[in-house]
């Protein structure tokens, strides 16, 4: 059994969601919860008080580009990633596993490991699980990641078996190399694409090696939505009930009251941040474009019902100036919609805590779709969430008797 360094305690819950006080070393968070992606160290455009204003309680750290520069050796030196770039609260960092499909073009997997060809300097660089975790244990950060075997999620056929037994085989020597238990905790990521029969496996394998929390990997990679939550409704399932459960690179409000309602517990995304520098506002009536036309004399905020600090400031009409002209624009976008993704994270939580889930999915489901056309795939996954949305979906989208095929 591996040693752990958090506590997860559940305070409430509504069928499968639940809401929980999760105790990490550097903070204590409340799932579900959002973690904005600060790839090198930083999230683009705010600074780390920003932040903490914000109400954010964890963000996550690329470990490939931090290897890359400025090197986990120099932050080591500096007293690790949190001091580093003066972040006291909660951390986790990636294995570097991501670039496998995002980098293809620059990698050869191999059992050994992952090598890459240095975007910096063009120089082969392997990466093994070993490696991997010792660059987290410089680094620091409160949960660090296995280095598992990626594929896309599109990808079929026998490949994605291989992927899913070499990321068991990984995890083992991810364990034997992590050296710092009782201080960082090593997350095990399921992977098996959209086969159930290996995801099973998977989920069983990484369970029996008592991991302090577990990650649903490899999908939001261009996958059916129908595909989607059913994968995260099985893993969900059949992890262990008093451990964290991650959903990665899941960040739509969607996807995270949908993935909330079937159990897991965090997530995290590039989206609100890199939206934002295209000039898209997040509301919960949907997505605000900035840049258009309209938007030039609106002088309302970006959501009159929002109480950040850019919506009791600025006006649409002044934000339509400066988006994708000027880094103010990205910054104050980027601040809004971090502050909405944590606001919907802490609500999500408040709601289940207070017994009012239901009506918290209800009532996010009717400003999103006014119409009452609520995606198919979201009024099954409901079903199986054992929560009632007829009420906020069009006649005939939603009957007692249509069953998820």
């Amino acid at each position: 059994m591996l040693s752990m360094a958090l506590r997860f305690e559940i305070l409430g819950r509504f069928n499968r969601a639940r809401a929980s006080m999760l105790t990490l070393p550097h903070f204590v968070c409340q799932t579900p919860l959002f973690m904005p992606v600060g790839t090198q160290g930083t999230i683009k455009g705010l600074t780390t008080s920003q932040l903490e204003e914000i109400g954010c309680q964890i963000i996550l750290g690329n470990t490939y580009h931090l290897e890359l520069r400025p090197t986990s050796e120099l932050i080591d030196e500096l007293g690790g990633l949190h001091k580093f770039m003066n972040w006291p609260r909660a951390m986790l960092t990636d294995s570097g596993g991501f670039q496998m499909v995002s980098l293809l073009h620059l990698a050869d997997i191999t059992e050994k490991g992952v090598t890459f060809q240095s975007p910096v300097d063009g120089k082969p660089m392997l990466l093994t699980p070993e490696e991997s975790i010792q660059i987290q244990n410089r680094i620091g950060a409160d949960i660090i990641m296995a280095l598992d075997d990626v594929v896309k999620t599109t990808t079929t056929g026998p490949r994605v078996e291989e992927a899913m037994y070499r990321t068991l085989r990984w995890i083992d020597r991810c364990i034997e190399a992590h050296k710092r238990p009782n201080e960082q905790n090593l997350f095990g990521i399921v992977q098996g694409g959209l086969d159930p029969a290996l995801r099973e496996i998977c989920v069983k394998g990484l369970v029996e090696r008592n991991l302090p929390g577990y990650a649903i990997g490899g999908l939001s990679g261009g996958e059916s939505k129908d595909s989607f939550w059913r994968i995260v409704a099985q893993c969900t399932a059949a992890l262990p009930e008093n451990k964290p459960r991650y959903v990665m690179g899941v960040g739509y409000p969607l996807d995270i009251v949908v993935c909330s309602a079937l159990g897991a517990d965090m997530y995290d995304c590039v989206y609100p941040t890199r939206t934002a520098r295209f000039g898209t506002a997040l509301t919960p009536e949907g997505v605000l474009k900035l840049k258009h036309k309209a938007m030039a004399d609106d002088t309302r905020p970006i959501d009159p019902s929002c109480s950040c600090a850019v919506c009791k400031t600025y006006t649409r009409a002044y934000l339509h100036c400066l988006v994708t002209k000027d880094a103010m624009g990205s910054q104050l976008v980027s601040y809004h919609n971090l502050h909405y993704m944590l606001k919907l994270s802490r609500d999500l939580h408040t709601s289940i805590v207070e017994g009012r889930f239901p009506q918290f999915v209800c009532d996010f489901l009717r400003k999103m779709f006014p119409k009452g056309d609520v995606p198919e795939w979201v009024c099954d996954a409901m079903k199986v969430a054992g929560i009632d949305v007829s009420s906020c979906c069009a006649p005939n989208s939603y009957t007692e008797d249509s069953k998820p095929s």
